[in-house]
């Protein structure tokens, strides 16, 4: 998702980055470009340099943080950070990096994407995790994890149905650090400030 850095829009839109520039589709959300079975006509065309980059997946349906391949927490869908956001943090917050996929059409794997799970250790379960989740920077549909998303996708489906938009977190590779770049999936930065309410 992106919106162009002087049009400022809220939700923004889905695209597709070539090169320096992106193709924006015409599809209101991610969720609803895979559902359609990831094709939609194309639109404008914008240099990378002038768009911001949101959140691929907004509001995901379900986020779901595994353990291990056989064991998972749910996260709070509502507190959903872009790329590029600075996250409010109600304590001191350290950043946990992980690979993630997103679910598309019939609830296979679609794409995979950047995560930080943030936490604030001061903070009693499940608090400590409950006020941030940043996603990105982008989508890409032929990541190759070390994390057996296969298993986590069929244990994340058993006795349920999974939805465009689903987000499956792989165990962190990364914690306590201001940023981490995985080759084609970009980079993540951990941008924070207090919340003092």
């Amino acid at each position: 998702m992106f919106t162009p850095r002087d049009l400022a829009l809220e939700r923004g839109w889905p695209g597709r980055i070539e090169d320096d520039h992106v193709v924006q589709f015409a599809a209101q959300t991610l969720e609803a470009f895979f559902t359609g079975g990831g094709k939609a006509r194309e639109h404008a065309v914008y240099r990378l340099d002038d768009v911001e980059l949101r959140a691929p997946v907004l509001r995901p349906p379900s986020l779901r943080f595994f353990d291990d391949e056989r064991t998972f927490t749910f996260g709070n869908t509502a507190s959903v950070y872009g790329p590029e956001d600075v996250v409010q943090a109600p304590a001191p917050a350290e950043s946990r990096f992980s690979v993630a996929t997103v679910i598309g059409a019939e609830e296979q794997i679609a794409a995979y994407t950047l995560v930080n799970d943030w936490r604030a250790p001061s903070l009693p379960p499940p608090k400590d995790r409950d006020f941030a989740t940043s996603i990105g920077p982008w989508l890409k549909t032929d990541h190759l994890p070390e994390f057996d998303f296969a298993a986590a996708r069929e244990l994340a489906a058993r006795s349920t149905r999974l939805r465009s938009g689903d987000v499956l977190v792989a165990p962190p590779f990364a914690v306590g650090v201001g940023g981490a770049t995985v080759d084609g999936l970009g980079t993540l930065l951990a941008r924070e400030q207090r919340d003092e309410r």
